[in-house]
């Protein structure tokens, strides 16, 4: 057995004391995983810069390259509603490649194309869900009535007379109206637009009704009298729109609809690698600055386990797939 100097295991203890001191999670972080990383990590983002996923990729590039050691670099490859991005990182061989993505990227993209060149549930695999928020069901100013109530009376009565608009087909705020469509007997017709900016233009013009749009976006023109608001999608009030009642509340009971941004990493990454990315982007999502920083761009902060964000990817695959089957949407 080789004999070590003292100096040599003053040194070792003295470098246990300041992992446990730092905190499991910068122990975790001053662990190798067979060496890696070995070269900087490269976050792919399919949306432009300024959008919520771009912004999220960019809170935690900075503390995850310190918890790494190597330098976190953001490229947005933006095209196919984030499907061109997702793609190229589920055949990644790298293992220094990660994306942020919303919901349906990691869920139902192949139901709406089975063209598209890759499989959410089998090409990539889970790392960490970041943050969630609920829709916010609105009308134009136009629509007759105030309450939530008033509003929802308008909706059924409106027949095919009324028309909703979204980011796109087989997004979330598509399958979402079209699941309520179905709930409320209601036959509104979908007009899809280039994003939410342009959907709000519409609706305060008054050529449409209705739509589901993120928090942030809606409660600033419900704020300003622009628009009018029935309810969240949540299953009670959202933090970020408390003066909001949930969809529940305002009549349409067992209505529950989330957005959501999470990390994914191809399927053939390594699970030590997954399981200390996890780790770390779970613990720094949730620290005070990130968490006040993801709350102002709309998110409530989660910082889940790869095991808990694989439990929300197979709720939403079933719940968002039947409507897209019972109501033949498409996106090829």
């Amino acid at each position: 057995m080789p004999v070590r100097s003292r100096r040599s295991f003053n040194l070792l203890g003295a470098a246990a004391a300041l992992a446990l001191m730092a905190g499991p999670g910068a122990a975790s972080a001053a662990t190798p995983s067979n060496g890696w990383p070995r070269k900087p990590l490269r976050i792919v983002v399919g949306f432009p810069g300024g959008s919520t996923p771009d912004v999220t990729a960019r809170l935690i590039a900075e503390p995850l390259a310190r918890a790494l050691g190597q330098p976190v670099i953001v490229e947005n490859r933006v095209g196919a509603g984030g499907n061109i991005a997702a793609e190229l990182v589920a055949h990644a061989t790298d293992d220094h490649t990660i994306s942020v993505m919303i919901n349906g990227n990691m869920t139902i993209a192949k139901l709406l194309n089975s063209k598209l060149g890759y499989d959410p549930l089998t090409d990539l695999q889970p790392v960490a869900l970041i943050g969630t928020a609920p829709l916010v069901l609105a009308v134009s100013s136009s629509v007759a009535g105030n309450t939530p109530k008033e509003l929802l009376q308008a909706a059924r009565a409106s027949d095919d007379r009324w028309s909703y608009g979204t980011p796109g087909v087989g997004t979330v705020g598509h399958i979402g109206m079209e699941l309520l469509n179905a709930q409320l007997k209601t036959r509104s017709v979908h007009v899809p637009y280039p994003g939410y900016p342009q959907v709000i233009n519409a609706m305060i013009g008054g050529q449409l009704q209705w739509a589901l749009l993120p928090p942030a976006l809606a409660a600033q023109q419900v704020r300003a009298g622009k628009l009018k608001a029935i309810g969240v999608t949540s299953a009670g009030r959202s933090a970020l729109v408390p003066e909001l009642p949930s969809l529940a509340e305002a009549g349409v009971p067992g209505f529950e609809l989330e957005i959501w941004n999470a990390v994914a990493a191809p399927a053939a990454m390594p699970k030590p690698i997954v399981a200390r990315l996890s780790t770390l982007i779970s613990e720094i999502v949730r620290t005070p600055e990130v968490r006040a920083k993801l709350f102002q761009q709309g998110w409530q902060v989660v910082g889940s386990s790869a095991e808990g964000l694989a439990n929300r990817i197979k709720a939403d695959t079933v719940l968002l797939g039947g409507v897209i089957r019972a109501r033949g949407i498409r996106n090829e």
